[in-house]
């Protein structure tokens, strides 16, 4: 059966539904499957059911341990009555190009997909494993986790839940999606930093305090979740049913996916789809400024000492892509990664080979894209197509362009962007590239958006701004060890 080992330290084995509690391996390492071949399957079949089915039959490989029985109640929990959209993932004609619009559920952003299923995934965990103490969801985000994560787990039995969000990096949409939750269990907590230092401080409590008390154990949301990572593997899937059932490919045919990317999960998720078997092409990584991702996939240097950007694609202004590490470990081994992980953890930089660089160039490519080609994309595709997408979108659209023109192999194939959020997120951003004039208050600018464009505001965002601000913590990086084991201790509801 398969297990899950980590990044750092292959002698670390545990069930599927170990990983899930866990989050991150002891040793700060990442969960992987043991076996890559144990999670092929026929495609053909997958693709043959709806969407709920082709969640059961991925799950059901990489959470083999759990049973069919509750693979199956999990799905459905998960996803009955959640999304706006019957398929879920609809996939959306744009002109000559296919969009996947990913932001159907309650916080309207990706992240709803896995976080919709990760909770159901923890406490059947938990009951299959006899763990008794609470868990303390700790999770950083750069916008979208955040909101997602914590609507998920809301009053989730046998669970908290503390975010930390970089203050003053993330829309005020976002902000208010997080700061005005309701769940008795939750926490939004506003951090002195960016997002990466929210993030390396998150993943050091997990080493440091893994029982920040007694009977409180800490366990992540975020991507380096294997439990948060899976459920993103359907859409790759649906996407691909969905160009076959519109005639845009046959079966078999090679599809490319162009992903905005920051912390390198969602775009991980695509290359475990083509392990599965699914016919991926190329795997395009869309950047915005933020481009140490495109930087490392051009030259195989991974440097994150460089200038850190704040952009209109906040999700994305990221310099340390937690879930490379995975792929590092895939391609280059245990030893390699150990040593990538120590390189950028005491220089901030680390290069592979050449030879380990044209194994991973074979799936991916790196494109970045400046805020200049977002805005361009943004007021272009609405004026040809009447289509209104947000900024990250905007980032992965404009990377579509310039792999169709580039020399790279696969240009030409069929090529689906995964948008990611509902431009209703980043309203003063998408107005502003529009040409229209910003007024002041996000809330404005929602109405002001609907009216120049037709689209309807989202519900789910539409009352945000009536709602108490419950969460007021802003803290220090340093601060965030003794914030965490204070809230542990106090067992707040």
């Amino acid at each position: 059966m398969l297990n899950y080992v980590s990044t750092r330290d292959d002698s670390v084995k545990v069930s599927s539904a170990e990983a899930v509690l866990n989050g991150l391996a002891p040793d700060g390492g990442l969960y992987v499957p043991d076996n890559l071949e144990e999670i092929r399957l026929d495609y053909k079949e997958v693709i043959a059911k709806d969407y709920r089915g082709m969640a059961k039959a991925v799950f059901g490989k990489f959470f083999p341990d759990y049973g069919e029985d509750a693979i199956s109640a999990i799905v459905e929990r998960s996803y009955e009555n959640k999304f706006s959209s019957e398929e879920i993932t609809p996939l959306v004609k744009v002109g000559d190009g296919n969009v996947l619009e990913l932001y159907h559920g309650p916080t309207c952003a990706f992240k709803d997909v896995a976080l919709s299923a990760l909770p159901n995934l923890m406490t059947v965990a938990r009951d299959m494993t006899g763990f008794e103490d609470e868990i303390l969801i700790l999770t950083a985000t750069s916008g979208d986790t955040g909101s997602a994560a914590l609507h998920g787990f809301s009053d989730v039995p046998g669970t908290r839940i503390i975010v930390f969000y970089p203050e003053g990096g993330v829309s005020d949409t976002q902000r208010l999606q997080m700061v005005t939750q309701t769940g008795l269990n939750t926490a939004a907590t506003a951090v002195r930093g960016n997002f990466d230092d929210a993030q390396s401080g998150v993943k050091r409590l997990f080493t440091e305090i893994p029982r920040p008390c007694k009977g409180v154990s800490l366990s992540s949301a975020n991507s380096i979740n294997i439990g948060r990572l899976v459920p993103q593997v359907v859409y790759y899937f649906a996407a691909y049913k969905a160009l076959v059932e519109s005639g845009r490919i046959a079966v078999g045919d090679k599809v490319n996916f162009t992903v905005p990317t920051g912390n390198f999960g969602d775009i991980m998720a695509g290359y475990f789809a083509m392990k599965m078997g699914l016919p991926v092409g190329r795997l395009i990584c869309a950047s915005n400024k933020n481009d140490v991702l495109t930087e490392f996939l051009e030259t195989g240097h991974y440097n994150r000492k460089r200038t850190f950007y704040k952009t209109s694609s906040p999700s994305m202004d990221i310099l340390v892509s937690s879930n490379l590490e995975r792929l590092l470990y895939l391609v280059c081994g245990l030893e390699r990664n150990k040593g990538f992980m120590k390189a950028l953890a005491e220089d901030g930089e680390y290069s592979v080979s050449e030879e380990e660089l044209a194994e991973i160039r074979k799936i991916f490519v790196g494109i970045c894209c400046d805020e200049e080609k977002g805005a361009a994309v943004i007021r272009n595709v609405f004026d040809d197509n009447g289509y209104l997408m947000d900024t990250h979108t905007a980032v992965a659209w404009a990377a579509y362009e310039e792999f169709e023109k580039s020399e790279e192999e696969g240009r030409g194939q069929a090529n689906v962007v995964l948008s990611t959020a509902s431009p209703y997120k980043f309203t003063r951003a998408v107005l502003g590239y529009l040409g229209a004039e910003i007024p002041e208050s996000d809330e404005e600018c929602m109405k002001l958006l609907s009216e120049k464009t037709g689209a309807a505001v989202p519900p789910q965002l539409a009352g945000i701004f009536a709602k108490e601000i419950r969460h007021k913590d802003v803290i220090e990086c340093d601060e965030m060890k003794q914030y965490v084991i204070d809230k542990a201790s106090a067992g707040e509801k």
